[in-house]
């Protein structure tokens, strides 16, 4: 996420430490550097240049210019200017009808299908009762498609009838919801390859008919300024509440997040950071600003492990961490943890690039990895994993057979194996364990 844009910030930043002191000079290479990184990440000019405009006017002053560490203080400049561009955190649905009544809109190809199964269940969560309505009649299968989607988290579908439309189907859904007691209907409308006029006269004649709580424009982030334009037309013709962002963990540029905002002028309420169905976060402005400049999201990795971890599991790990009695059935256990908590790269750009992690790169990292190791350790004997000093040749050869891997694999993993060792030596408690809710 965001990775394009971060690399070149984190230069400019790179750069502008190695200066010592901010002089007019360097200040004014260092925005003009921004300047070409935000469009570079397509972000929007109408967004861009106010942006560095700020910017300069904060930083201008003697005392980031005179100062010791002005580098510091322009770094926190751009992070709180960032802030403020991406606006205010993301709030729940508002769901004051009986039933409440959501309706999701968007491009074709945007994720409303998805996202509407993922309120469902984010709803569920919450102690509702919603229902989804399947109002898309002019995607193929698309009617069948939201009917999977909300069998997969035990969600009642209305589907048209034969012949019904959008405009009929749309009061007769609200009355099912009513008489089956589901207190908010999600209707997943029609899709646009653009804006389209007949269809955007359909859907402004649906939202004046059911007058919904709710009208989220749906935006895919990695189409970039598309995304952007669309949704400042969709928000010229409607009243619309919010925009949520899907496909924001493929987004490397970062252009729609920074720009939506401003352009359509509604907030973003919700990001999709994946595919599954409990993948859909409330916006966190501080934490994107975070990503972007490379300084990690660590708040949202502990929420991660808070819901993807075993506790008991975690403290077991972490005590034998602690007692440096770590063994290779340990580290299975703990990559086990690990995976439980979703794709290791989005994992991996979580975390800060200071210090030994600043040359990490999220997209590099392979999930196949960690299946891989798992299957090495588990075509072992349990004395095998417990103390690996006894793995000769032969074994060697037995285990990569058994698990469909080469003896070179082995080697590899019997050498970090022994790098990791060294490193809780000298590690008191064990700083993985702890990281990932150990004591």
């Amino acid at each position: 996420m965001f990775d394009g844009l971060q690399d070149k910030l984190q230069g400019v930043f790179k750069t502008l430490r190695g200066e010592g002191r901010v002089t007019a000079e360097v200040l004014q290479q260092a925005l003009r550097q921004i300047r070409l990184a935000l469009l570079e990440a397509d972000v929007h000019i109408r967004v861009v240049k106010p942006f560095i405009t700020r910017i300069r006017e904060q930083a201008q002053g003697q005392e980031v210019l005179a100062s010791l560490n002005g580098a510091q203080q322009v770094i926190k400049i751009v992070h709180e200017e960032l802030i403020a561009l991406l606006g205010d955190p993301g709030a729940e649905l508002r769901l004051d009808g009986k039933p409440t009544v959501v309706l999701l809109a968007g491009l074709q190809g945007s994720g409303k299908t998805t996202t509407s199964g993922k309120l469902a269940r984010r709803l569920k969560e919450q102690g509702r009762h919603p229902i989804l309505v399947a109002a898309d009649l002019q995607r193929a299968a698309a009617v069948e498609q939201l009917q999977q989607v909300g069998a997969g988290i035990d969600v009642p579908v209305i589907s048209p009838n034969p012949g019904e439309s959008v405009l009929d189907l749309g009061p007769r859904a609200i009355k099912v919801a009513r008489d089956l007691g589901h207190d908010v209907v999600i209707v997943d409308t029609a899709g646009r390859l653009h804006v389209d006029e007949a269809l955007m006269t359909e859907l402004e004649s649906l939202v004046s008919l059911l007058q919904p709580s709710e009208l989220l424009f749906v935006a895919d982030a990695m189409t970039g300024q598309d995304a952007v334009r669309s949704s400042e037309q969709f928000a010229a013709s409607l009243p619309l509440t919010g925009v949520i962002l899907t496909k924001l963990d493929g987004d490397s540029r970062g252009g729609a997040a920074l720009s939506v905002r401003t352009v359509a002028k509604v907030p973003i309420r919700f990001v999709g950071v994946g595919e599954k169905a409990d993948e859909l976060e409330l916006f966190q402005p501080d934490r994107m600003a975070s990503r972007m400049l490379g300084m990690g999201d660590v708040l949202s990795l502990i929420e991660k492990a808070e819901r993807g971890l075993d506790k008991t599991e975690t403290e077991r790990l972490a005590k034998r961490m602690a007692r440096r009695q770590f063994t290779l059935e340990d580290l299975r256990d703990q990559l086990r943890q690990i995976r439980r908590m979703g794709p290791l790269s989005q994992v991996m750009e979580m975390l800060p690039k200071a210090g030994p992690l600043k040359n990490l790169n999220a997209s590099s990292v392979d999930d196949k990895q960690l299946h891989k190791i798992e299957a090495l350790i588990n075509s072992m004997t349990p004395q095998e994993r417990r103390h690996p000093r006894v793995l000769n040749g032969s074994r060697k050869k037995r285990i990569a057979r058994g698990s469909g891997n080469t003896v070179a694999d082995i080697n590899r993993l019997l050498k970090q194996y022994k790098q990791m060792q060294k490193m809780l030596k000298k590690v008191k408690g064990g700083w993985l364990g702890r990281a990932l809710g150990g004591r």
